[in-house]
């Protein structure tokens, strides 16, 4: 057999395997068909109302552009501002690796006006009015404290828990054991990047405490009709200490940004790589080009492109949920008495809302951009699913029960970093946290709910097994799979064989 026959047959191989994964049937929460108005459905950029309800006429000429696929339609969308809708046709893209986009399964986004939602939304503006509390401060905070009290009153709360209530050991961080082990912030985010010949601090420019957006009705109002926001200043680079810096981050970093410095982190701390990797015992062979340092990096860059294919199908073609911005005016429209949009009154008579018009004079959602969320829908974040893949690959790669030495945690005000005295930190639990800060930094900055983030990276997840299942297949090498932790706590092995628990 040629070698040309070989690679066709590989190929084929590896189509008729994704061909036959599935995670289920996909659904909608039915929010669209539920308000006449499409209140809680996506419509940022658009034209709207004074009250930033969407034109129908401008929403129908949306969803016939999303149900023709013709380019025309696309082109017709009347617009309410400058700023376009962002690549919504890339909802129909093909991926030659990994699993298709649209084979991707995740839980219909909250409802609208559901007490899930409700709680998401008291987060928000919790996390909103925390931005510029130290991440070392969150045991002692008083503003802290207040947030925990609040959340754990409604009728349904959000995030991870001990005995059903928020505590000052789990406010604010993801779900997965990793996240609940030392500082907030992964080691990941902290440390310096090994680069070619140089190092990287991880020093980061940060807008000045209080700077925050959309507080105003106007103000609000434009960006919904997606005008172009006022410039954003920031100065005192430091490392990442509060959730503002955080929120800085996934501002403007780039789609693999924080996993490509994560891999090159770890690359440069020796005996890293995953005891499953054949190359741990061979006497004459070292890691490169396969299973080595080459791979892993060729493979984070792959899983962050694959996860956003995923990322827009869901988002534009599924659920089409609204941003937590909107979700903000609603709520600000309801208390002012001007329209009722039948939100929770739990939410509505909550604290977090007292204290955001106490702050702010309104009840819309501070944003720590002034552009608000991107011109895209909200569930999934896109930031999550490529947190979720990329996290994953590193997570097949790398020992995960390795401890990583000499562990740092910013100061207060994040001119230093210090040493990190206290439990052990493992790579499996520090890529994990780094998932979740990034995904959860968006909530920070306001743009996303907690489900997108959580839920968005599972959707990333199952499209990086479609990749190493796919990759599986072209090892030469004795290899027995790749195996790694979901982040539902799951041990999976996966190799040419299929993907099996363990």
């Amino acid at each position: 057999m040629t070698r040309q026959a070989d690679a066709l047959a590989l190929r084929i191989d590896a189509a008729n395997t994704q061909a036959e994964m599935t995670y289920g049937q996909q659904e909608t929460n039915g929010d669209e068909g539920r308000f006449a108005d499409y209140r809680g459905s996506y419509s940022k950029g658009l034209p709207h109302d004074s009250f930033g309800i969407v034109d129908p006429t401008a929403y129908g000429a949306f969803l016939r552009a999303l149900s023709s696929r013709d380019n025309a339609d696309f082109e017709a969308i009347p617009l309410g501002g400058v700023r376009k809708l962002v690549s919504p046709q890339a909802a129909y893209r093909f991926e030659m690796v990994g699993l298709d986009s649209h084979k991707t399964v995740m839980r219909p986004a909250p409802e609208f006006t559901g007490a899930e939602t409700a709680a998401e939304m008291a987060e928000l503006y919790w996390k909103a009015l925390c931005r510029d509390v130290p991440f070392a401060d969150f045991g002692t905070n008083t503003l802290v404290q207040s947030a925990i009290t609040d959340m754990n009153a409604l009728s349904a709360t959000v995030g991870p828990k001990v005995g059903g209530q928020v505590t000052t050991g789990t406010v604010f961080r993801g779900l997965e054991p990793g996240n609940m082990v030392g500082p907030y912030i992964s080691q990941f985010l902290l440390r310096d990047v090994p680069y070619g010949n140089t190092r990287v601090e991880q020093r980061y420019p940060c807008p000045a405490p209080g700077t925050d957006f959309m507080t105003d009705a106007q103000e609000w109002l434009n960006i919904q009709f997606g005008q172009a926001p006022q410039p954003l200043i920031k100065d005192n680079p430091r490392y990442i200490s509060d959730a503002r810096a955080l929120g800085e981050y996934v501002h403007i970093d780039y789609t693999y940004q924080a996993y490509l410095n994560a891999a090159l982190i770890l690359l440069g701390i020796p005996g890293t790589f995953d005891i499953g990797n054949p190359y741990a015992t061979s006497s004459t062979q070292a890691a490169f080009a396969t299973l080595g340092g080459p791979d892993v990096l060729d493979l984070v860059a792959k899983a962050g492109n694959l996860a956003l294919s995923g990322a827009w199908y869901q988002k534009w073609l599924v659920h089409r949920r609204a941003r937590p911005e909107a979700y903000g005016g609603r709520m600000h429209f309801q208390k002012t008495g001007e329209q009722d949009y039948g939100l929770p009154q739990e939410l509505a008579d909550s604290d977090a809302l007292a204290q955001t018009f106490a702050n702010w004079g309104t009840y819309l959602l501070p944003q720590a951009f002034p552009e608000g969320s991107p011109t895209h829908p909200s569930y999934p974040a896109g930031h999550a699913t490529i947190a979720g893949a990329c996290c994953t690959v590193l997570k097949a790669f790398f020992e995960e029960s390795y401890v990583l030495p000499d562990p740092v945690v910013a100061s207060r005000d994040g001119h230093a970093l210090l040493p990190w005295t206290g439990d052990a930190l493992t790579i499996g639990g520090e890529i994990d946290k780094l998932a979740n800060n990034v995904a959860l930094g968006r909530d920070w900055a306001g743009v996303h709910y907690r489900s997108d983030g959580t839920d968005g990276l599972r959707v990333g997840e199952q499209q990086a097994i479609g990749l190493l299942q796919d990759y599986s297949l072209t090892y030469r090498e004795q290899f027995d799979g790749f195996t790694l932790t979901t982040f539902d706590g799951e041990r999976i092995n996966i190799s040419s064989g299929g993907v099996a628990s363990v």
